[in-house]
């Protein structure tokens, strides 16, 4: 009886302690914040928020470093005053999270104002995405990530798909709601998959004519309709390359905003090395070839821009570390380095 009662007492502790957790407390909250506008509306007058211009976030230089910048509801409403702003600017806020506090974040898209008048204002400027990720810290990174894809998805989904008709969003901005169908729409992610493919001794990467002078990344493309990630691997491989996956492994995950809004499925691929001759897409790639692990390590040391070497070729480089398939990179020099010789 007594083994009985310790065994309910551990069990009744344990769920005491995921309760009271500060992760599950913060999503309870968060969930209670979406599906309730009333309760949504009064966390705005005590939350934070987040600026976008056109889908550039607003940030603030300091020294050497690029901060991202959050405004009480007051500041926001004293900034909205002397650009004469609507009085509506809490409706087209959207939900991106909160503190460990329960201190809500929104994000705010003030592309209908006069952008100089704002930056002046604040005492900064809103920046292009794609150069803001790799400047802030790396814990700021997601946040942008993710809040400039839920305002660019409501943008872009301001209409019923079936009936044409106007769609309206709730007050967290976690779904879009058409009132002539009863259509619920949510924010959606398009699954790619990012593979590094290796040879057992070496690793492939390849670079796209829009790409950076000398930037070689992962091979990358969208899952098809009714693939799973196993299969979309190894048609990508086939198509972009011409090889023959033996075998995957996956590795992580990550939100990445572009074009769009995409979920990165990160995965190491082998092929057999009696068969890794690369027959390349020329209508994907630019090139394709195989690297060394000395040249991966050297790459790896370089700074991720353009640089040129003595004869006038541009160097290889990889791409930051908040992308993931610097990661994969990582991840793949540490599996060669560990084999034993």
């Amino acid at each position: 009886m007594a083994a009985i009662y310790q065994a309910l007492h551990r069990r009744a502790s344990s769920l005491f302690c995921r309760l009271h957790s500060t992760y599950v407390r913060k999503m309870r909250y968060l969930n209670e914040l979406k599906e309730d506008d009333s309760l949504c509306r009064q966390a705005q007058t005590s939350g934070t928020f987040y600026l976008f211009h056109n889908l550039c976030p607003f940030l603030q230089k300091v020294g050497k470093k690029y901060l991202v910048p959050q405004l009480s509801a007051a500041e926001m409403k004293r900034i909205l005053e002397k650009c004469k702003g609507t009085e509506q600017w809490m409706e087209q806020s959207v939900l991106t999270g909160c503190s460990d506090e329960h201190v809500p974040h929104f994000a705010l898209d003030l592309g209908a104002l006069e952008k100089s008048v704002i930056e002046s204002e604040l005492k900064g400027s809103f920046t292009d995405l794609r150069k803001a990720l790799f400047v802030v810290d790396r814990k700021d990174s997601p946040l942008l990530a993710s809040a400039q894809s839920l305002l660019r998805w409501h943008d872009s989904h301001q209409f019923c798909s079936k009936t044409g008709h106007p769609t309206q969003k709730n007050a967290a901005g976690s779904k879009r709601v058409c009132q002539a169908s009863g259509i619920t729409y949510y924010p959606q992610m398009s699954p790619v998959v990012i593979t590094l493919v290796s040879d057992g001794s070496r690793c492939l990467l390849a670079r796209q004519p829009s790409f950076p002078q000398g930037m070689y990344t992962a091979l990358s493309g969208f899952c098809d309709m009714g693939e799973n990630v196993e299969e979309t691997v190894r048609r990508e491989v086939a198509e972009e390359v011409g090889l023959e996956v033996e075998s995957l492994q996956y590795s992580a995950s990550q939100h990445w905003p572009f074009p769009s809004s995409s979920l990165m499925i990160a995965c190491h691929a082998l092929v057999r090395a009696d068969q890794a001759e690369i027959s390349m897409d020329s209508l994907e790639l630019e090139e394709a070839r195989w690297f060394s692990l000395g040249e991966v390590v050297e790459g790896l040391k370089r700074e991720p821009r353009p640089s040129k070497q003595d004869d006038g070729r541009f160097l290889p480089w990889f791409p930051p570390r908040q992308a993931i398939a610097h990661q994969l990179i990582c991840e793949w020099v540490k599996q060669q380095t560990s084999q034993p010789a």
